[in-house]
């Protein structure tokens, strides 16, 4: 379902649902796909939002430039994520665990979960700037110990990246952007203010939960997702657990710039996205140690 709503400039707009893709790959990797091109520009900064689950190395090493590459991992993810890039990471993520890859200008990047490991998480593709497309890669990991932790009575929000309620989380390498991880026990309530100009991409993990976004309240089942673009004064976003739920949402400025995208490529033209992939065949991106 699309009922996106168009209202005047300087007010507050947003799509209606949209359901996630899914698809496999062999018998390790499951996911739910959520494509800009559903969205009809809502979704930037956003590109790609894959929520997954992997029991077994899928993609191998692979190339990223132009955009970032984040990770989320979930808190019942079962055991290590191991993280690899040619900026030197080799590192092993934990349950809860946030990592972001800056491409940039290129860099080539693997992960997989340890033997024994299912890994329940979000990759997200985040768009760059005409401007940064070439800037050098950058890397942060943030531990789930390090994300603050919201409370209240039948909820409970993880600051991954950004701010929410006065409290401030780690900052992303690229782009200000606010990623909280929420849970509602049934009929637990959260609010969350979206900041004038801001995006927010709104995704149900798990569970039914009832969206307050200021006018007729959204009813969102798991696997589907909506986003909201806040006007001159901003938005009130208040989040109402139907059941038992799971949320994320991600809060971000719209870059409202045209751009290609071929796989793990995002650039401003088609002749650039042929010279990544030429560059990434000749070696210029990088490789693992």
């Amino acid at each position: 379902m699309q009922d996106t709503k168009q209202r005047r400039h300087g007010l507050t707009r947003h799509s209606g649902l949209i359901a996630g893709q899914p698809f496999a790959v062999g018998t390790g990797f499951k996911a739910l796909s959520f494509r800009h091109a559903q969205y009809a520009g809502m979704m930037d900064p956003l590109i790609m939002v894959d929520h997954f689950t992997m029991r077994a190395p899928t993609f191998g090493p692979h190339p990223h430039a132009g955009l970032s590459a984040v990770s989320l991992l979930f808190e019942d993810s079962v055991g290590a994520f191991n993280n690899q890039d040619s900026l030197g990471n080799d590192l092993d993520l934990m349950p809860g665990d946030l990592y972001w890859l800056k491409a940039g200008c290129g860099a080539v990047h693997d992960e997989k979960p340890k033997p024994g490991g299912r890994t329940h998480a979000l990759q997200v593709f985040v768009n760059l700037p005409a401007a940064m497309k070439y800037d050098a890669p950058d890397a942060l990991h943030v531990k789930a110990r390090d994300m603050p932790v919201l409370e209240g009575a039948g909820w409970r929000t993880r600051i991954a990246l950004g701010q929410s309620q006065g409290t401030n989380g780690a900052s992303a390498p690229a782009l200000p952007m606010t990623i909280l991880d929420i849970h509602l026990d049934k009929d637990g309530r959260f609010e969350h203010e979206i900041p004038a100009g801001r995006a927010a991409f709104i995704l149900s993990v798990s569970g039914s939960v009832r969206l307050d976004r200021g006018d007729a309240p959204l009813a969102m089942e798991a696997g589907y997702s909506t986003s909201i673009h806040a006007g001159d004064a901003g938005a009130a976003l208040r989040m109402h657990g139907v059941s038992k739920s799971h949320l994320v949402l991600l809060q971000a400025a719209p870059i409202r710039e045209p751009f290609v995208q071929r796989g793990p490529f995002a650039m401003s033209t088609d002749a650039e996205i042929e010279a990544m992939i030429a560059a990434h065949q000749n070696g210029a991106l990088g490789a693992l140690d």
